[in-house]
């Protein structure tokens, strides 16, 4: 992943661009980051427009703090509570 400062920026957007191949440009200003730069070669439209919905995040959020206080159940639990198979 690569950092560009903002106020260092010379080239074109087509230029940087051309440029993403796998790796990400991260834009700072003042050290901060304010966007990034991402080739969609391996990702789609859909995926972006998740990771960047602020409902969608606040979901995973939820759920990390649920797995970090051990509110969890196993996929054995899950199965066996709803009558599924392998659920020994």
């Amino acid at each position: 992943m690569k950092t560009l400062e903002l106020t260092k920026a010379s080239a074109s957007l087509s230029d940087y661009v051309r440029g993403l191949a796998e790796d990400a440009i991260i834009v700072t200003y003042r050290k901060k980051p304010i966007a990034a730069l991402i080739s969609l070669k391996r990702a789609d439209r859909g995926s972006v427009a998740l990771s960047t919905n602020p409902k969608f995040l606040q979901l995973i959020e939820e759920s990390r703090k649920q797995v970090r206080e051990g509110r969890t159940v196993s996929l054995a639990e899950m199965k066996r509570k709803h009558g599924q198979p392998g659920g020994a």
